[in-house]
């Protein structure tokens, strides 16, 4: 299975690529690296971390970065509806939902 960003999950991992390459180089590859990592299990098993919400929304928490993937099951491709910050504003994604 594949992956693709809403929009605005795809603003908010790239804002947070820049974020850490801007505090210390290389330290944006890293979060890139760990975020594929997790996307390849859940393209794998998408179905392996707890339902947040119907339908089918998934939430799994990066282990370095202070980050979680909310993602949606589909039929032939996982949503990643938000990489949202663990401590800031919490639900504020579930408006991308259709």
């Amino acid at each position: 299975m594949n992956y693709q960003f809403h929009p605005d999950a795809f603003d908010e991992h790239h804002a947070s690529v820049a974020y850490y390459q801007n505090r210390l180089p290389g330290l944006g590859a890293d979060y890139i690296a760990e975020f594929d990592a997790v996307m390849a299990r859940i393209c794998r098993n998408p179905n392996m971390y707890p339902t947040i919400a119907d339908p089918e929304i998934h939430r799994v928490g990066l282990k370095r970065f202070p980050f979680s993937v909310i993602y949606r099951v589909m039929p032939a491709q996982i949503m990643v509806l938000a990489v949202a910050h663990q401590r800031r504003r919490p639900g504020y994604w579930t408006g991308r939902v259709e």
